[in-house]
């Protein structure tokens, strides 16, 4: 009997817990379902950055919530399905706990691997490409060692809650940009994907972090922004030889045309 066939899947931008705990249960409950329908014929699975709206590890506590991707994550390693984690601006603080207590493999810079020959470069996004200076210097401050075992001090009734509302207000702040496509020379990503592929030589790059799904073509090679699930719900399938942007509609998947391929 020929067994099934299997895909690999990459999704980014999950936000759990924004921006209210009834819609962030309900997006949770939807991404649930998504990962019931491909736990069957899943490969692996790449959540590529900002799985939660904020995340902070103390030695002895995590953010409340998420429970029901987690255990479903859980299920996927218990399964023997690989799952890779990417920190994303939004939860850049993760440390050891979701590698110990889960299983999946956390990175926190771009990863490049291969499938089926098939060369791939995989990442969050945040900081890259040109100009955004200011989020850059935020970026490295607040990934200093330092910076976090100071902000570990603090409580965790305070400390996430201030970083919460920090959160919470840097996605409000940006929303409006997230929703508007005025063209590839606008696209940091683009961009950054131009300038590294004579280098990288890659046949797929994914990102996460832009929220609005796109896709561009640079020689041989496919750029993707994978999009995120408040609006869009989008998601990438690759089968071994080709990666297709869909999205989860209804309980099934239908093709997504990005406005940059309407364009």
């Amino acid at each position: 009997m020929e067994a099934s066939k299997k895909y690999h899947y990459f999704a980014s931008d999950f936000h759990l817990g924004a921006p209210t705990l009834e819609t962030s249960r309900a997006r949770e409950k939807r991404i649930v379902s998504w990962l019931n329908e491909i736990q069957k014929d899943a490969a692996s699975l790449y959540l590529v950055g900002d799985v939660f709206d904020f995340w902070f590890e103390y030695k002895h506590a995590v953010p409340k919530g998420s429970v029901r991707l987690l255990g479903k994550l859980a299920e996927f390693v218990d399964a023997g399905i690989p799952v890779h984690l990417f920190g994303g601006n939004h939860d850049m603080w993760m440390f050891s706990y979701l590698q110990e207590e889960i299983g999946v493999q956390v990175h926190f810079d771009e990863y490049q691997f291969q499938i089926n020959l098939k060369k791939f470069y995989v990442a969050h996004g945040d900081g890259l490409g040109p100009g955004d200076n200011g989020f850059k210097f935020m970026k490295f401050f607040f990934r200093n060692p330092v910076f976090q075992w100071l902000f570990a001090r603090l409580h965790p009734n305070f400390g996430i809650g201030v970083a919460a509302y920090s959160s919470r207000s840097s996605r409000n702040m940006n929303a409006e940009e997230d929703r508007l496509y005025v063209g590839p020379e606008k696209e940091r990503l683009w961009h950054y994907v131009k300038e590294i592929h004579p280098t990288t030589q890659a046949d797929y790059y994914f990102f996460g972090h832009r929220h609005l799904p796109l896709k561009y073509r640079i020689d041989h090679a496919t750029y993707i922004n994978l999009g995120e699930w408040l609006n869009y719900e989008t998601f990438v399938r690759f089968d071994g030889e080709n990666a297709e942007l869909m999205t989860w509609k209804q309980n099934s998947f239908e093709t997504y045309i990005t406005l940059s391929e309407k364009a």
